[in-house]
């Protein structure tokens, strides 16, 4: 197999083409061909999971996520990898530092020592900073922070700025926010910039004990680059071991380009050969490479290697050492970058890197040629901007913007995971302004707020119910920075949906995820009293789906809508629409389907004109996970409480999405950002990277420029107060390798200028911070405007 979908050419490459290929989780397998200039692209992705494939078209640059083998069989690959850049050469600077702790200490490319701000005798308070000289200008796509490894907390960078230059002068911000408290290393990811230099300044320490110190083990940088593999045709290759007896396992096994395949030293028929292993090969003449690939044994893992050295010769007799290292115990494809001409090349397996036993195994080994930077093409600002990234303490699975214009965030129990009835949730403060979060546990409501149902209430308080602790309500006051535990449910839910009424109670149906099944019918939530009462007809069973997952998925994510008079509309995500009275028992009135349109789980809907009921609803699937999504867009229109609206069939989106985000803009137009073509929880296998913006005064998308990080399964997008959008987020399942404790800034295309530059902006001179339903809200601006929204 060469080639998958309309991305590629209409007869299998030839042995030798080229063709690009990137990989972003194990399993998936994406091979891309250039049709255009870039930044276009288009690429095939196929899940060995699915023995599927899906076209995913403008596929982004500088892909930040993990790179795994990547291998096609029977054609010569030029691999993608985002590599850290070699640190030969460079220099690095400071605002101070400690006698035995200079900046150098950050590049050195060693674990054990670290840059230390001044100390002693006096002390250079906060804020500190590190530049780095990298000597040459790259397109960089990421950063890493390693804190200090000597089991001190002293100095771990908590509030942060990371920007970039290509003169040492002029500097661009391309990530903020704040590191969590530990020794783990640190990744800020983004959208490609050029450049030579990069400073990190630390603007608080992440102890939160206000102590003035910085520390920094080792700084990377990473770009992308392509390698060629070396073609093995003609290769000779031996080992000083192999399983022929009890299994099929030559030498041979690790150059067949079949990746069910392995070479395994010998273990059956009596005592197995002793480590230390070689692996060696004849190339036929002498060629010059630029490292070796090795891929490890699949599930069991016996035989990975651990300790490892490359050597060449060019008589199979004298060796020169090449390359000494410690490769990680897993499956995942390695690259060892070395420079090297010569014939014969020896891996030699020092030591099993599980200790599992004295074995060595191979699916995969080649030879990679020198490395070339991917460079691409500035994006243009007439498709917005991808700004800065912002690091968070916790992955962001949800928030709510405050009226104080700061933003809540939380995740569950634990920053990265969720899972049991834990009782507390990490939870922070996002400011906008300084780019720093302060992050705060939650316990005193006894509640774990994992997947809840969030409104907020006339007060601006944020009412948060259900989730992993299925009962309990929690309650934030931003005019008091505090938490208020509130009126359990009547029913336990979780993933369920609520809406602020127009009376300024709270309604929530459905949720099934969490509680018991079924039967989860509509109740209300009084703030002024704080309780919850049932509204026994406001039935649940009209509005769910046919999943296949049955009612644990049907009743979930219901679109509701507050509407006039007390009662709430729901537009789907089930292909049948319902009116919802919430006064005393209430009742559920049928409003039709939406048009011919599925059942759409986990797709979008989103109220762009709340005077004329316009709802736009986009994407989903028929059911939450396991089978493709779909692209179909229409407008409802709501009017009159308990009638049928008025649906239209709009333009499809240009990709199918689940898990995606809606945000409707200043000017009306709706963003809709991220998403999964193949729905699968906590992956981010076929994640849509290039936004939409709906003009519903033209019905028509327009595509706008990729976003760097994937966001799907708990991603979650909010407009900010300056009219940029916040999307982040995405996992928040423990050591799964696809948390994203961060988010991504877009300035959307009309607040720009052609140069990329802020188009000036009226400003909001005096407003009232509060108004009442009928009154009149009084705005003085410092010119005249021509469009008001609220």
């Amino acid at each position: 197999m060469y080639c998958f979908g309309s991305a590629c050419p209409t007869e299998p490459a030839p042995r030798g083409q080229l063709m690009h290929v990137r990989l972003r989780l194990p399993g998936i397998w994406v091979l891309e061909k250039r049709i255009g200039q870039p930044p276009c692209r288009n690429v095939a992705v196929y899940d060995a999971s699915k023995q599927s494939a899906a076209l995913q078209k403008n596929a982004p640059y500088g892909l930040a996520a993990a790179i795994v083998h990547i291998y096609v069989r029977y054609v010569d690959l030029l691999v993608t990898l985002f590599p850290p850049i070699m640190k030969a050469g460079w220099t690095a600077t400071a605002d101070s530092f400690q006698q035995g702790n200079e900046p150098s200490k950050a590049i050195d490319t060693n674990m054990n020592t670290f840059w230390h701000s001044l100390y002693n005798p006096s002390v250079d308070p906060l804020p500190n900073w590190l530049i780095v000289d990298m000597k040459s200008t790259y397109q960089i796509h990421a950063v890493s922070y390693l804190p200090r490894q000597d089991g001190s907390a002293n100095g771990r960078i908590g509030g942060h700025r990371i920007e970039v230059s290509v003169d040492g002068t002029n500097w661009e911000l391309v990530a903020t926010g704040t590191w969590f408290n530990d020794a783990i290393v640190k990744r800020s990811n983004f959208v490609p910039r050029t450049a030579r230099y990069v400073r990190l300044t630390s603007t608080t320490e992440a102890q939160g004990a206000g102590n003035p110190w910085s520390a920094v083990a080792e700084l990377n940088v990473f770009h992308e680059v392509e390698y060629n593999y070396v073609s093995r045709d003609g290769w000779v290759v031996s080992a000083d071991s192999q399983e022929t007896t009890s299994e099929n396992a030559p030498a041979t096994n690790a150059i067949d380009g079949d990746l069910n395949t392995y070479w395994h030293t010998k273990w059956g028929g009596g005592a197995a050969a002793p480590l230390p292993h070689w692996f060696q090969i004849d190339a036929g003449a002498q060629i010059t490479v630029g490292g070796l690939s090795y891929l490890p044994r699949g599930t069991p893992g016996n035989g990975r290697i651990g300790q490892f050295s490359i050597q060449v010769s060019n008589d199979s007799t004298t060796w020169t050492q090449a390359m000494t290292g410690m490769w990680v115990d897993d499956d995942l494809e390695k690259i060892s970058l070395f420079i090297a001409t010569a014939r014969y090349f020896r891996l030699n397996a020092i030591t099993e890197a599980g200790n599992r036993g004295p074995w060595t195994t191979a699916r995969e080994i080649r030879l990679v040629l020198g490395e070339r930077e991917v460079v691409v093409a500035a994006p243009s600002p007439s498709k917005g901007l991808w700004v800065n990234t912002v690091d968070f303490p916790l992955v962001p699975v949800a928030v709510a913007i405050l009226p104080n214009g700061k933003m809540l965030l939380w995740s569950a129990y634990a920053r990265d995971n969720f899972g049991g009835s834990n009782g507390y949730t990490q939870t922070a403060i996002y400011d906008p302004v300084t780019g720093e979060s302060t992050p705060r546990t939650v316990s005193n409501t006894q509640h774990d707020m994992f997947c809840p149902g969030i409104s907020m209430d006339f007060n601006g308080r944020i009412i948060i119910s259900g989730g992993s602790n299925a009962a309990k309500t929690s309650i934030y006051d931003p005019a008091t920075d505090s938490w208020i535990p509130a009126a359990n449910m009547q029913i336990a839910r979780g993933y369920q949906s609520t809406t602020t009424c127009s009376d300024g109670r709270v309604f929530n149906i459905g949720g099934s995820w969490s509680g018991a099944l079924g039967n989860k019918n509509g109740e209300i939530y009084n703030p002024s009293t704080n309780t919850w009462s049932l509204v026994q007809n406001a039935l649940v069973s009209p509005m769910q789906t046919a999943d296949k997952g049955g009612v644990y998925r049907s009743d979930n994510h219901a679109w509701l809508f507050a509407w006039k008079s007390q009662t709430v509309f729901q537009a789907g995500p089930s292909k049948a629409m319902n009116w919802y009275d919430t006064i005393g028992t209430g009742s559920t009135t049928g409003a039709g389907n939406r048009a011919a349109d599925v059942d759409s789980m986990c797709g979008n809907a989103v109220m762009y004109d709340a005077i004329a009921g316009k709802i736009l609803t986009a994407g989903g699937a028929v059911d939450y996970e396991g089978v493709n999504a779909h692209s179909n867009a229409h407008v409802i229109t709501i009017n009159t409480p308990k009638t049928n609206p008025t649906v239209t069939k709009v333009p499809n989106m240009a990709f199918p999405r689940s898990f995606a985000n809606g945000v409707v803009l200043p000017d009306g137009t709706v963003f809709v950002t991220g998403g999964q073509s193949f729905p699968k929880p906590f992956t981010d296998t076929t994640a849509q990277f290039v936004p939409e913006l709906f003009n519903p005064a033209t019905n028509t998308w327009t595509q706008l420029n990729p976003m760097a990080i994937p966001r799907t399964y708990h991603s979650t997008a909010v407009l900010l107060p300056d009219a940029t959008i916040l999307q982040g987020g995405g996992g928040a399942c423990g050591g799964c390798g696809v948390n994203h404790l961060d988010a991504e800034i877009f300035v959307p295309p009309y607040l720009l200028n052609t140069d990329g530059s802020r188009k000036a902006r009226p400003v909001i001179n005096t407003v009232a911070s509060t108004v009442r339903l009928g009154a009149t809200l009084s705005i003085t601006t410092s010119a005249a405007v021509t469009q008001f929204a609220l």
